[in-house]
């Protein structure tokens, strides 16, 4: 089976920031899980490098767009590596592969009749890179995301007929009632389709930084055209992938400020292209710092590389994925990191970690086999690899994790209660200690294997001192057991 997931693509007008990296360790986390399963994954991302909003920044630095755009992707590109991301591919809108794509793609929905030259007048902001309609504007002419004054704009452009997809849209939504996740978001995408679409501009006359309409040179393709058929065109020259083998995406993760161009724009753009839709358009919210969405012009930001540099990748994944519950917007903080790092990652996965290495390495010499009674924790693990899976399958990245954490917490109340230091002080205790010994290590494994898609780096280091060469999905109890050895401290405590 194939398992094809994308990130939307990062405007390159700005640095990568802590948002960017959530989407993409959001996304890492399902790759590595469905690989996991031995799914054969195709996992994208890249960078959006045409519009107004670029080339107005080149302006300002007094270079041409491309040297903008040849100097920006790479800091996106390195951030995939830094969060530790096994990304199969990474497209940038300005590869000349994915400008041939995108004009025979649009050709195709021009010579289908979706397309026709018309007038455009009316608002436009050139931040979201989007044309506003009289209904979403506030205070009058103002953007309801930047809250900048907009100017009205007047073109003679190419239209896309999206009034002709009112009817498919509303049909498709009706059949798939899960399409657009969570519910509600589902409910905002269709809201505004009832609401009445309208035709939107598919080229724009005034800027020359973009993919040439194949029909009309002299104009360019509105830049969401261009980015959101990335999803299909890295399929026609990445590497190892093909739309055959692929298409369609099994999940597309974006955030919410983008929902309208995904929810509405894609499916008609593609039903125009006679091209299948995703299954499943998953829509995140937004990091918060003091409930204001994370901003560099406010000043609260958390840095993501600062915080791989101190504590490493794997505790910035952990606590993206774990303090907000992945779908909601929800605050984050130095405070609620730091707090995260040493009370969950350092004390009850890391020094649980440690103490049973080091009681079966003291106790007996390294060595761990299965009990012959059955085992003690067998009823609280019953079912967690199951319901990780289905978790994930519903893109409950939050939920799932805390379903392992759950269980490191039954092996921390484990070891407190059975005290396996007491045990080895009488020989009579020889086969209970065994079995409380191998419990907790067949815990820790079946654990790690399950973290593995969240701190992929800690838990490899766990089961190679396992002696567990495996990677795939755990049953708790399956292990034979062996030599163990002891390991440094997964998370060490690191000082203010």
């Amino acid at each position: 089976m194939t398992y094809f997931l994308t990130t939307p693509i990062y405007y390159v007008n700005a640095e990568p920031h802590l948002g960017h990296a959530y989407t993409t360790i959001a996304a890492d986390v399902l790759a590595r899980h469905m690989r996991q399963r031995a799914e054969e994954v195709f996992f994208l991302t890249g960078t959006d490098e045409h519009g107004e909003p670029v080339a107005q920044a080149a302006e300002r630095e007094g270079v041409t767009p491309q040297e903008l755009v040849d100097r920006n992707a790479p800091k996106f590109r390195d951030l995939v590596g830094r969060v530790n991301a096994t990304v199969d591919f990474f497209i940038r809108t300005s590869d000349d592969q994915h400008k041939k794509a995108v004009q025979e793609v649009l050709q195709r929905v021009h010579d289908s009749g979706h397309v026709y030259a018309g007038h455009y007048e009316g608002y436009y902001c050139p931040r979201c890179a989007d044309f506003k309609t009289d209904a979403e504007l506030i205070d009058g002419n103002k953007c309801p995301i930047h809250l900048i004054v907009l100017e009205r704009e007047v073109e003679d452009n190419w239209f896309f007929r999206l009034s002709e997809f009112q009817e498919p849209l509303e049909r498709w939504y009706g059949d798939h009632p899960e399409w657009v996740l969570p519910d509600f978001r589902y409910n905002e995408a269709l809201s505004f389709i009832k609401q009445g679409l309208q035709d939107v501009s598919l080229s724009r006359v005034r800027i020359s930084w973009g993919v040439k309409v194949p029909w009309e040179p002299s104009q360019v393709f509105y830049v969401w055209f261009d980015a959101l058929l990335n999803y299909y065109t890295a399929l026609t020259y990445a590497p190892g992938a093909s739309v055959e083998k692929f298409w369609p995406p099994n999940v597309q993760l974006l955030a919410k400020d983008i929902l309208k161009f995904h929810a509405v724009i894609w499916p008609a753009l593609l039903m125009a292209a006679d091209l299948s839709l995703p299954k499943q358009l998953y829509i995140h919210g937004y990091l918060l710092m003091d409930e204001h969405k994370m901003s560099k012009s406010l000043g609260n930001v958390i840095d993501p590389f600062q915080i791989i540099e101190k504590f490493g990748a794997d505790a910035l994944r952990f606590y993206l994925m774990r303090e907000v519950s992945f779908g909601q917007d929800g605050n984050v903080s130095t405070e609620g990191f730091e707090n995260r790092y040493t009370t969950e990652l350092a004390n009850e996965y890391g020094n649980l970690a440690s103490r049973t290495l080091a009681m079966i390495d003291r106790y007996r010499d390294g060595q761990v086999a299965p009990p012959s009674a059955p085992l003690p924790l067998a009823e609280s693990f019953d079912g967690i690899t199951e319901d990780v899976c289905g978790r994930l399958d519903r893109i409950d990245i939050t939920g799932a994790l805390d379903a392992v954490w759950q269980r490191i917490r039954a092996l921390n109340a484990f070891v407190a209660a059975e005290e396996p230091w007491q045990l080895a002080k009488d020989e009579a205790n020889a086969d209970h200690l065994d079995a409380v010994l191998y419990t907790l290590a067949e815990g820790l494994r079946v654990v790690s294997l399950l973290l593995h898609p969240w701190i992929p780096d800690a838990s490899a280091k766990l089961l190679t001192a396992l002696g567990e060469e495996r990677r795939g999905m755990p049953a708790f109890g399956d292990w034979q057991g062996g030599h163990v050895s002891k390991i440094a401290p997964l998370f060490p405590r690191i000082e203010a």
